[in-house]
């Protein structure tokens, strides 16, 4: 989850609306709340032991200070809840589909910087080699 932080910390708030040229699809900021959705989506499930829908309250896609804010506070809930948690094998179920989707969205954005030409942060670099 700190790679998506990272990520979101070394873009502009101008690239929080960039898409990828010439191809239909939403923008940075869109998959970055699609990933705060899941995170809070998951814990709830994880919460109740059954999934229970998507939802997201990140109400600004598109600024960075408010998105940064809301990847922090959902990684720590989910970090808490993990840490004091029985983990039973529907909670590790969830969070094993909760980091795919994660991951599943990291290469997105991987795409859209090699489009849009934004460049990697360090952890980026390191760990996909990019």
């Amino acid at each position: 989850m700190d790679l998506s932080h990272d990520y979101v910390r070394f873009l502009t708030e101008d690239a929080l609306a960039l898409r990828l040229p010439n191809v239909p699809s939403n923008s940075i900021g869109e998959q970055v709340w699609c990933i705060v959705g899941a995170r809070e989506s998951y814990l709830k499930a994880m919460q109740l032991g059954v999934w229970a829908g998507f939802s997201c309250s990140l109400t600004n896609h598109l600024a960075k200070d408010i998105v940064l804010a809301a990847l922090e506070a959902t990684s720590n809930r989910i970090m808490e809840f993990l840490q004091s948690a029985t983990l039973t094998p529907a909670t590790l179920s969830f969070v094993i589909d909760l980091l795919e989707h994660e991951v599943q969205h990291h290469g997105q954005l991987i795409r859209y910087s090699y489009a849009n030409k934004t460049g990697f942060p360090v952890t980026w670099r390191e760990r996909y080699t990019v």
